[in-house]
């Protein structure tokens, strides 16, 4: 769902998308989905009570995969991307303007953002509208929970501060039975469409590998979290608009219901997804804001089941839970590093409080659909 990037803070997370391991975004997710900068200055609160946010967020990114799966019914899963990059580039332009903020100036900050893109939008976004064509957006939902468990094993071999523990070794083993659960490995997974379900994984584990990506490169950038967030999506966006083209006609009609679900999932699934999330993390900090991750995929599912009439197995649900259950724990007891880093967010992910001249140590994004 995002797009930007779901943030982590001893989580993932749309991409999105986000510390050692990430939290969500939302194309779907995600999350979260973004880089992230300065956190904005602390004692501006919403006129609107963050648990009202906090549910509001859930909803978007839960309904993204729903939204995914109506949008390739009239469309080409890059055009379903492209729109949705393209509708969430202008929410965050609005978003800037008023705000007055100014696009990044280095040149290395945006080779950087470019790569960003790339890992935590471009790929992820359209390796799920491509997964929908063949699986169920529930499904998709419950796949895109992984992230955290990809983001896990990833930061033990990517980064240095983190040291794994027996709670989160047990997390990400217990995560690996739920995903075998929820694809009924015991059946030898007959029904699943294997490269549905593979490409939806995949789409995960590219929002892992971009928080690290991230966290590597633009810890410390001196652009507000806004700023490179808005720039990532307008890199992604320029992407999609030359891979597109090469892959797909012009849409000879424009069937309405499947065009409105492509512009809710840019405009509230990728651009206010993610001022939202930004919000919630600056108001009540990365813990409680990546908390939304847990709530996606039940959403995602109901959804689905609900809205869509897709079918639902035991397995499914079930496995949902231990996938949960074990990024969880993989997001508990970790070092004090996590602490330090601030999101990002496609879901996607958030800043943590920080002196507003002070860069940021590490952006993290939240797991956007």
């Amino acid at each position: 769902m995002t797009t930007a990037t779901p943030p982590r803070t001893g989580r993932t997370g749309p991409t999105g998308s986000s510390s050692a391991t990430p939290p969500k975004a939302p194309a779907g997710a995600p999350a979260p989905t973004t880089a992230g900068g300065p956190a904005p200055a602390a004692g501006r609160r919403s006129a609107i009570d963050w648990r009202i946010r906090f549910g509001v967020l859930s909803l978007i990114w839960g309904f993204s995969f729903l939204l995914i799966k109506v949008g390739t019914h009239g469309y080409a899963p890059f055009q379903v991307t492209f729109g949705r990059l393209f509708f969430g580039t202008a929410v965050l332009a609005v978003a800037m303007l008023v705000r007055r903020e100014r696009l990044p100036r280095s040149i290395r900050t945006w080779g950087h953002l470019t790569v960003a893109a790339f890992i935590l939008n471009a790929v992820p976004f359209s390796l799920f509208s491509y997964a929908e064509l063949t699986i169920p957006s529930s499904l998709a939902g419950i796949c895109n929970a992984t992230t955290p468990l990809w983001g896990m094993a990833l930061s033990l071999v990517a980064l240095s501060e983190d040291r794994p523990t027996r709670r989160r070794v047990a997390g990400l083993g217990l995560g690996f039975i739920g995903v075998l659960t929820v694809l009924g490995a015991w059946q030898g997974f007959s029904g699943l469409d294997f490269s549905g379900t593979a490409m939806a994984l995949l789409a995960s584990l590219s929002y892992a590998v971009g928080w690290i990506y991230v966290r590597r490169t633009l810890a410390g950038s001196d652009s507000s979290h806004l700023s490179l967030t808005g720039a990532q999506l307008f890199m992604a966006t320029i992407q999609l608009a030359v891979v597109t083209p090469l892959f797909t006609d012009l849409p000879t009609s424009f069937p309405v219901v499947p065009l409105l679900a492509v512009v809710a999932l840019g405009s509230l699934g990728t651009g206010l997804a993610m001022l939202i999330q930004y919000g919630l993390v600056a108001e009540v900090g990365p813990t409680t804001g990546q908390m939304v991750t847990y709530f996606v995929p039940v959403i995602a599912t109901a959804a689905g089941v609900a809205v869509l009439s897709e079918p639902l197995h035991w397995n499914t649900p079930v496995g949902a839970v231990i996938v949960l259950a074990g990024a969880a724990l993989t997001q508990r007891g970790s070092s004090g590093a996590t602490r330090k880093s601030a999101p990002s967010t496609e879901p996607e992910p958030k800043p943590v409080r920080a002196p507003a001249a002070t860069p940021t140590p590490a952006p993290t994004p939240a797991d956007q659909p």
